[in-house]
């Protein structure tokens, strides 16, 4: 990973939640759910030690949540190998190096979106377009402090405005931490945080 010490620690973070955010099973190898930084090697263990580090930590901290939402989303499992369970909202803007997309249940209304920004410099007023109206719930931002991040964000909650974007007819205006992935969910119900 390129970058300083932290940065290496918050590309990490953005993409394993990326990458559980996408369709198919997911995999981590050995020592990759806290940050071991060097290849595993079947003569020794693994560097447990490296979890008194709060960055290592934090990441096996973002690992096992990560794993909780994933087993209690439908959306991020029920339609894995269909169309129906993926959409972009925008995968074109190279130019901030942000992508953005929804993950969908077999109930059209159970939804997860995605945001991601691969750089390390803080994204406000970033808008993007969601399908439904109401309040979104942060359920997960990889820079949170319990993952060793810089606590960027939204507050926990945001409201969907009556605006179109990206082909949807509401939106979310957003602040992006910087090398860091949210996770947000209509919150139509009021419904309690997951992680």
């Amino acid at each position: 990973m390129p970058g300083d010490w932290w940065q290496k620690h918050a590309n990490l973070r953005a993409l394993y939640a990326y990458m559980f955010g996408h369709p198919g099973k997911k995999l981590l190898f050995m020592g990759g759910e806290f940050a071991q930084s060097h290849e595993w090697n079947h003569d020794t263990s693994l560097d447990w030690h490296l979890l008194a580090y709060p960055s290592h930590r934090g990441l096996s901290t973002l690992v096992g949540d990560l794993n909780r939402l994933y087993g209690a989303e439908p959306s991020l499992h029920e339609l894995d190998f269909t169309p129906d369970g993926f959409s972009w909202i925008d995968c074109n803007d190279h130019q901030n190096s942000v992508i953005s997309f929804i993950r969908r249940a077999k109930d059209t209304d159970d939804f997860l979106v995605f945001v991601v920004n691969f750089t390390p410099v803080v994204r406000a007023d970033y808008r993007i377009g969601v399908p439904a109206a109401g309040r979104y719930r942060e359920v997960l931002n990889t820079d949170s402090s319990i993952y060793d991040g810089s606590n960027v964000g939204n507050g926990g909650v945001l409201e969907a405005q009556d605006q179109p974007a990206h082909g949807h007819p509401y939106s979310l205006n957003l602040t992006l931490p910087p090398l860091g992935c949210l996770v947000l969910e209509p919150d139509l119900l009021g419904e309690t945080e997951h992680v």
